[in-house]
Formats: C-alpha cells, sequence, structure tokens
C-alpha cells in the first residue's frame, strides 16, 4: 500500500488516482491514517464480498452533480 500526506495528495492529485488505480493509497494527516483511496473496482470488489452493495442509487459510475444528461 502507498502512503502519501495530505498535502501530497492534494499537490499530486493526478498521481494519487494513478497510483490508488494500482494500489491502495493510505492518506496521512499528521502521521496518522485517515483515508484509503481504491479504484472503482477494487471498492466494487469489497462491497460484493462484504454484501454491502448499493442498491437503488445512481451507482459509483453514475453522474456526477455537474455533469449534464
Amino acid at each position: 500500500m502507498k502512503i502519501m500526506s495530505a498535502r501530497e495528495a492534494k499537490n499530486g492529485f493526478g498521481l494519487m488516482i494513478d497510483t490508488a488505480r494500482a494500489e491502495p493509497v493510505l492518506i496521512e494527516k499528521h502521521r496518522r491514517g485517515v483515508v484509503v483511496v481504491v479504484s472503482v473496482e477494487e471498492y466494487e470488489r469489497l462491497s460484493l464480498q462484504s454484501g454491502r452493495a448499493d442498491k437503488g442509487e445512481a451507482g459509483i459510475m453514475g453522474p456526477s452533480k455537474g455533469d449534464v444528461e
């Protein structure tokens, strides 16, 4: 698992996204882990594995708030 500070993640957002597509990225703030960023595929795999798949919503790949349909 790759570890990045919150500042590194903010300043290198594109790099963080690219890295998270290959492996989870732990984001630290004040040297303490606060979030883990994972790819959509990994999130869906984990959701299905735990039986917590979201149902009845737009879905993880659905439109964002700013998207025009």
